[in-house]
């Protein structure tokens, strides 16, 4: 009984390695089109209406997340909707096979699968450093944080944490009409993801000799870059990646409701088209790492709890 979140866990990112996501009606495609729903309600130019929307969704995943109960079944599926590390990847797998081919105009199609960057102002070069820069940022987003929250906080931990990020997804960028009211979603977002951003790295800088990197310059690129990024958790993941791949990450970035010039992450070279495949297969032993820790830990805490004496 007491390993039964560690049981879940690992079932739940089993079964997301074996299935990916649902082709059809995705759970969390359903949040996401019932929080439109709510902003046609709660939507108004300011912080506060910002957090009463945020406040009202995620305060609904936790009671249905609590209500659900703890189970293995309800964990496993609770973590294989949260979890999208293996549709990541096979996106990134389809990157990397039209960009060897040269098929710039699939790929660029292909591309807001996996970021809101506008792919028309991207070549070559750019849409392989938009996808290396993505499947870092989305590893940490997609895998490894619903992983650790799952092992943390259980079936109300996981599902408060996708539904964040998918709001912050919806609402937390800082367009005219989201600068004020994504705020809330964006701030919690980003409290949520501090601690997988930072145990992404550890594992990118662990799972560097995998694609024949080196973990002090994964290290060594996370220590001096990470911190110059906008955000203060893809900063983390994308400076690790850089790191263990040996290459340059960062510049201009064009978003469609701004261009923004990114620092520099690495010291290494502009990234090949080769480098996409070499990070999808970075992005796969990171996420193991991760299950690995979320089963760990979430069966280390269960046993603390039950061996501490009652008073």
């Amino acid at each position: 009984m007491r390993h039964r979140r560690a049981v879940g866990i690992a079932v739940g990112y089993l079964a997301d390695a074996l299935l990916g996501d649902p082709r059809r009606g995705h759970p969390v495609a359903g949040f996401g089109t019932g929080a439109a729903r709510l902003e046609n309600l709660t939507y108004a130019d300011n912080r506060v209406a910002g957090v009463l929307h945020t406040g009202l969704l995620l305060g609904g995943l936790a009671v249905l997340g609590w209500a659900a109960g703890g189970s293995v079944l309800v964990t496993a599926a609770a973590t294989y909707v949260a979890l999208g590390g293996t549709s990541l990847n096979r996106v990134g797998g389809q990157m990397a096979t039209r960009l060897r081919a040269g098929d710039l105009d699939g790929a660029r199609a292909l591309l807001p699968s996996l970021c809101g960057r506008d792919p028309a102002a991207l070549d070559t070069s750019g849409l392989t450093r938009a996808t290396v820069e993505s499947l870092a940022e989305n590893t940490s987003d997609a895998q490894v944080a619903p992983l650790l929250w799952a092992a943390i906080g259980g079936v109300p931990g996981v599902l408060v944490y996708r539904g964040a990020n998918t709001l912050d997804a919806m609402i937390g960028h800082r367009s005219p009409r989201y600068s004020r009211f994504g705020w809330a979603a964006a701030r919690f977002d980003d409290v949520l993801n501090y601690l997988p951003a930072r145990l992404t790295g550890l594992l990118a800088a662990v799972c560097a000799p995998v694609v024949g990197g080196s973990p002090r310059a994964a290290l060594r690129a996370w220590r001096r870059d990470a911190a110059r990024h906008p955000s203060p958790n893809a900063g983390v993941a994308e400076a690790a990646f850089a790191g263990a791949l040996g290459v340059r990450l960062g510049g201009p970035t064009q978003y469609a409701h701004q261009l923004e010039i990114r620092p520099t992450l690495g010291d290494g070279r502009i990234p090949e088209v080769a480098d996409v495949a070499r990070t999808v297969r970075l992005s796969r032993a990171v996420q193991v790492g991760a299950v690995l820790v979320a089963v760990a830990l979430s069966g280390a805490c269960r046993t603390g709890r039950r061996s501490s004496p009652r008073r």
